[in-house]
């Protein structure tokens, strides 16, 4: 087959090949070693910082599911044949959200109810804890002042509603991809304008829904902190890390058809620079919050970066730049990088280990005996076991849903488009 020619029918077998299942063999293996090494952690350095990095490995699960959902809404009101690649990936990844949703359990239980986790819910009776010194004045005025919100009955009702809402579009996006494939004769502007209607509210929807998450699961840790740009954060991370572990899932399954008739070099180059276009946007998003704050020199605002940057965290900050931008940025600037399949799949895995990176920065500072206080211990290596076993886990479950539908939609509206000769114009 000539350099650049592309093929204008479909491969006769749609299904996924056979060595995803290989892929979920591995994924399964690393989560049960993980899981072993995870126990023995916690029995050695205790089970708080345990959770900690449990709720650490929930959101990684979180963002992949639901920032997938997200983008697929996005595909849906923006069109475009790249679309048509990524859609069945971006699928399965939606419909891995019941066993995110067992793994937030312990983050509610434990987390809220108990009040392991959350300062608000261990110490409701503020008054008392500020007498007895457990906890400081701005603090308890926190605790006090946004009690109506930050209770265990709220945190449970906002959390339960979100994933009921969720679940219901996951549903429904799933199940309306499918009809369309199964109808014989499809109405192109009736499925897409009932795509287009279903995603444009849920867009605006789940952006709020994730406002609200972002504050219960992660902001609530310290309820002195307060940010409105907190949301859009976590809104464009997904998106950030979603696109790297989708882009990622392709240059694998291009090993072999049908992704390896489909995905070819115009689309490669032309995703990897939708990639780009995430990590600019992270880049302005979070380095705007951090000049407003830094410039405003707030006593009230600027502790929780200080807490993000002495005591050691300084260096776990630098790597989070440099992994997270910096090198993403300087390598998707290379239109040749994007081009070659082993490259881009590097940069994948450096993006996707710079939004482990990330939750860790957010999260382990908001607690008193880590804050500007880094410093190796057993309950930090719990970091490097316990999120990596829920995302081994949930790699499985991705890669068996994986199987579970044939990669290419058939009855797409860009499917003739992307059939075409790879140099045609349209």
């Amino acid at each position: 087959m000539a350099n650049g020619y592309h093929a204008k029918t479909l491969p006769a077998n749609l299904n996924a090949p056979a060595f995803v299942d290989v892929w979920r063999t591995r994924a399964l293996i690393v989560g049960v070693v993980f899981s072993v090494i995870a126990i023995i952690l916690g029995f050695l350095g205790g089970w708080n910082h345990f959770l900690r990095a449990w709720l650490h490995g929930y959101m990684m699960c979180f963002n992949f599911t639901f920032g997938a959902m997200v983008l697929l809404m996005v595909q849906y009101l923006s069109g475009g044949k790249w679309g048509l690649i990524i859609r069945r990936p971006l699928e399965a990844m939606t419909r891995t959200w019941p066993l995110v949703f067992l793994m937030f359990l312990p983050v509610g239980i434990f987390g809220a109810s108990f009040g392991k986790l959350y300062i608000w819910a261990r110490y409701a009776d503020w008054a008392t804890a500020l007498k007895r010194g457990l906890i400081s004045n701005e603090q308890a005025h926190a605790i006090h002042f946004k009690h109506p919100i930050l209770n265990v009955t709220t945190f449970w009702t906002v959390s339960l509603l979100v994933f009921a809402v969720l679940g219901l579009y996951v549903h429904l996006l799933n199940k309306w991809s499918l009809q369309r494939d199964a109808d014989p004769e499809p109405n192109v502007t009736y499925w897409r304008t009932k795509f287009e209607n279903l995603s444009g509210f849920g867009v605006l929807l789940y952006a709020l829904l994730l406002f609200a998450v972002a504050i219960y699961w992660i902001m609530s840790l310290d309820p002195t902190w307060y940010s409105t740009v907190y949301g859009f954060q976590f809104l464009v991370a997904q998106g950030y890390g979603v696109f790297a572990l989708s882009l990622l899932t392709l240059i694998g399954l291009s090993q072999a058809d049908p992704i390896k008739t489909m995905f070819r070099t115009t689309e490669q180059h032309d995703m990897g620079k939708l990639a780009f276009a995430f990590v600019m946007l992270n880049i302005y998003l979070a380095f705007a919050a951090f000049l407003i704050i830094w410039s405003g020199n707030s006593p009230e605002e600027i502790p929780w970066y200080l807490d993000r940057i002495r005591g050691n965290w300084g260096v776990v900050a630098t790597l989070n730049v440099i992994f997270h931008w910096l090198i993403p940025f300087s390598l998707l600037l290379s239109a040749d990088l994007k081009r070659i399949k082993s490259r881009l799949a590097v940069v994948c895995c450096i993006m996707i280990f710079a939004r482990c990176l990330d939750m860790f920065w957010l999260i382990e500072p908001n607690f008193p005996d880590t804050a500007r206080n880094l410093h190796l211990s057993v309950g930090i290596l719990q970091y490097g076991a316990v999120p990596v076993a829920l995302i081994a886990f949930w790699l499985a479950y991705y890669f068996t849903q994986l199987k579970q539908r044939p990669l290419i939609a058939t009855n797409d509206p860009h499917l003739a488009e992307i059939l075409e000769p790879e140099h045609a114009h349209a």
